[in-house]
């Protein structure tokens, strides 16, 4: 049994909801939390990501549940744990996609481009029919970004509007790129990557000194642009701990990665391929900082048959939100103001940002 864990906002947080939600603790499983995690080689769990998580969104002031939606069987010798809550308001849901963040991290067994996409595109439809979502708009960022542009072509009677941040698999491999890997440097690089190793495998392979080398990433990395300012002490520790968690839990979807991608972050199935059989209106949002190039939206959209813009946020880079959010909150409000506004027509792009 499989699970895909999501966050939703509404108007009013579920009474009582956290009395609500049970769970069956093993005499093993206790015996694992007596035991000081800092004795572990890595010290982590599962209850770690969650509880992390939990400390993170105490920063958001909007009402907020958190659940694990059942989404059916999965591979051999998945090992969920599971809660289910019910509300019938309107929402925003969040949610981690199989494998990844919170949600279960079954063994990845998939050996093909076309399995892996399958692994997560069906993952996600199970979890809207569990939800009995439809004719929503779908928002995804980077990696979500291809998986939700790989949705959205397979099932776009269930998608009203598409919004891809940073979205990756619009860029083809470079002839630059493709000369280095002809090289003995390119051929070791590309074997290392080829045999999975990912920046979670670096991390775990720290043990206990993995928590100090995330905090010496988030504490560089996440700038506020727009002031200058870094994130304050409690910000940075809350988000070090949550990302932490994440990347030193199972390795699973990020397994994916070499079946998708070939060294450099180029699809092995280009997006851009498929431009012409695009079926969901379409908003590109892009840091101006941002690694992954907007030029290749700009060629998907010269293919496309459906309306398709280009947004780009200034004073950011890939995580846009993070960098920028005034930013990219007005993108994503413009993005959705045909469902928003009265007189959508009638509107003008946001004072800063900029259409590519």
């Amino acid at each position: 049994m499989n699970t895909i864990r999501s966050r939703w906002l509404s108007r009013k947080m579920a009474e009582e909801f956290g009395k609500s939600a049970t769970a069956t603790t093993s005499s093993a499983e206790t015996t694992r939390r007596f035991w000081p995690s800092l004795l572990r080689w890595i010290p982590s769990s599962t209850d770690h990501i969650i509880n992390a998580e939990k400390r993170l969104l105490s920063l958001v002031k909007t009402p907020y549940v958190q659940e694990k939606v059942d989404i059916g069987t999965g591979p051999p010798d998945s090992r969920v744990r599971w809660f289910r809550s019910v509300s019938n308001e309107p929402r925003v849901v969040a949610i981690d996609q199989l494998g990844w963040g919170g949600s279960s991290r079954p063994d990845f067994t998939c050996r093909s481009t076309e399995e892996t996409e399958a692994w997560f595109i069906d993952s996600f439809e199970e979890w809207r029919k569990a939800k009995n979502l439809s004719n929503f708009v779908l928002l995804g960022h980077s990696f979500g970004g291809y998986v939700a542009s790989k949705y959205a072509l397979k099932h776009p009677e269930h998608v009203k509007h598409l919004i891809l941040v940073g979205p990756a698999g619009f860029s083809q491999e470079t002839e630059r790129i493709t000369k280095f890997l002809s090289t003995w440097k390119g051929s070791l690089l590309n074997q290392i990557w080829e045999s999975n190793f990912t920046p979670q495998t670096i991390i775990r392979g720290l043990g206990p000194w993995g928590p100090d080398m995330v905090r010496r990433y988030t504490s560089a990395r996440f700038v506020t642009h727009t002031t200058g300012e870094t994130l304050n002490e409690s910000e940075a520790s809350l988000l070090t701990d949550y990302v932490y968690h994440t990347l030193a839990a199972k390795a699973s979807g990020e397994l994916c990665l070499k079946h998708i991608f070939s060294f450099g972050a180029f699809a092995k199935l280009p997006l851009l391929h498929r431009a012409s059989e695009w079926k969901v209106p379409t908003t590109f949002i892009y840091g101006v900082q941002d690694w992954m190039n907007y030029e290749g939206a700009q060629e998907a959209r010269d293919q496309m048959k459906v309306p398709c813009e280009i947004i780009r946020v200034p004073q950011a880079g890939h995580f846009v939100f993070i960098d920028n959010p005034s930013g990219f909150h007005s993108a994503v409000f413009y993005a959705c103001r045909r469902f928003l506004s009265p007189d959508p027509d009638g509107e003008s792009l946001p004072e800063g940002l900029t259409s590519a």
